[in-house]
């Protein structure tokens, strides 16, 4: 985990030029399609960003550069985000940016080639669920994911040996995502690599959720299947790591928890030492990345990327690790605030860790 109060976040972008695959006019509704960039959005549930952050983000983005984003959320449902796409397919799109959820984006994704519109995949890849995956979208825009997965692994590793535990015997529970999400497996495979290289082996791994609720159940369910020890707990994110947090503290525990997102709850559960860290991916750069890349689209510009993933052009946004100390570089971002986070109980480390 990286200890420095100044965190330094870079965009991986640019040097291969790519041909845009089909052009934003073949798309119905005319030029004024053309100049409309549709985004769907998954859900609330997962995580609070994409409102949040994501939306305010891309909409400026677009609205800045004098194009026109239609951006709606799918709130976790499947046959909402087919209409969702639907709709805006029929309206036109001069290029479309889907954020997955649970595969709802093949069809949309199909749909809109078919048309001659790009699709930029966003945080979460859009693949054909084979055992080697095939990307469907034209691009993808996201954070180094498994990179993510690296450094929560990291943060076990670390808090096992700080805790003075052998990591080859320790009791770990493994409680990864959703694993219809394309992001789940490259987020446990950066973390097992990670684990794996020091000795750890998981004690239980439930089925993979993007629910607190339900990962509290499947954890408390995991722990006492292990008769209520635990050493460590690998979470694939914040809003998960809540959940197991409040079962850890029903039974008394404090162990290492992992965690992503850099959430309101998750920063404050890393301030009170309750969780390990938390890896942040600052949302505006994320959406910088996909908003430029889409504004490349709609002015018939050829976008590049020096990466790839799954046989398709790859913006790669780097994520990094925050422990109590790096939380004010969060809010002095602006991807939380300090009024937020420092209530109640959590006042007292705000003001030992200079949050504010």
């Amino acid at each position: 985990m990286k200890t420095s109060s100044s965190i330094s976040i870079a965009v991986a972008v640019a040097a291969s030029a790519l041909l845009l695959a089909g052009c934003a006019s073949g798309s119905t509704g005319g030029s004024t399609a053309s100049t409309r960039a549709c985004v769907i959005l998954p859900d609330s549930a997962s995580s609070p960003r994409y409102e949040s952050l994501d939306r305010p983000a891309l909409q400026k983005a677009f609205t800045d550069a004098g194009f026109t984003a239609d951006i709606q959320n799918a709130q976790g449902d499947t046959n909402k985000y087919a209409t969702i796409a639907d709709q805006q397919l029929t309206k036109g799109c001069g290029v479309m940016i889907l954020d997955d959820y649970n595969g709802a984006s093949i069809a949309v994704t199909q749909k809109a080639q078919k048309q001659g519109i790009p699709v930029i995949a966003y945080d979460r890849p859009i693949t054909d669920g084979a055992t080697n995956p095939k990307m469907l979208a034209d691009y993808y825009v996201s954070f180094d994911n498994e990179k993510v997965g690296e450094l929560e692994g990291q943060m076990i590793v670390d808090g096992l040996k700080a805790a003075g535990k052998d990591a080859a015997t320790a009791i770990v529970v493994y409680m990864g995502g959703d694993p219809t999400d394309g992001n789940a497996k490259l987020f446990h495979d950066g973390a097992v690599k990670v684990m794996s290289a020091a000795g750890i082996k998981p004690a239980v791994e439930p089925t993979g959720v993007w629910d607190g609720d339900k990962s509290a159940t499947n954890f408390e369910q995991a722990l006492t299947s292990l008769g209520g020890k635990v050493d460590a707990v690998w979470v694939a994110n914040d809003t998960n790591a809540a959940g197991v947090i409040t079962i850890l503290d029903k039974n008394g525990l404090k162990v290492p928890v992992s965690g992503q997102d850099a959430s309101v709850a998750g920063l404050q559960n890393v301030l009170l030492g309750k969780q390990a860290g938390t890896v942040y991916k600052q949302v505006s750069l994320e959406a910088k990345a996909a908003s430029d890349l889409a504004i490349q689209l709609l002015k018939g510009e050829k976008p590049t990327a020096n990466s790839s993933l799954y046989g398709k052009p790859f913006v790669a946004v780097t994520p990094v690790s925050v422990g109590p100390a790096q939380v004010e570089t969060v809010v002095t971002n602006g991807d939380a605030k300090a009024s937020d986070i420092c209530t109640g109980n959590v006042a007292a480390a705000c003001a030992q860790y200079g949050v504010k």
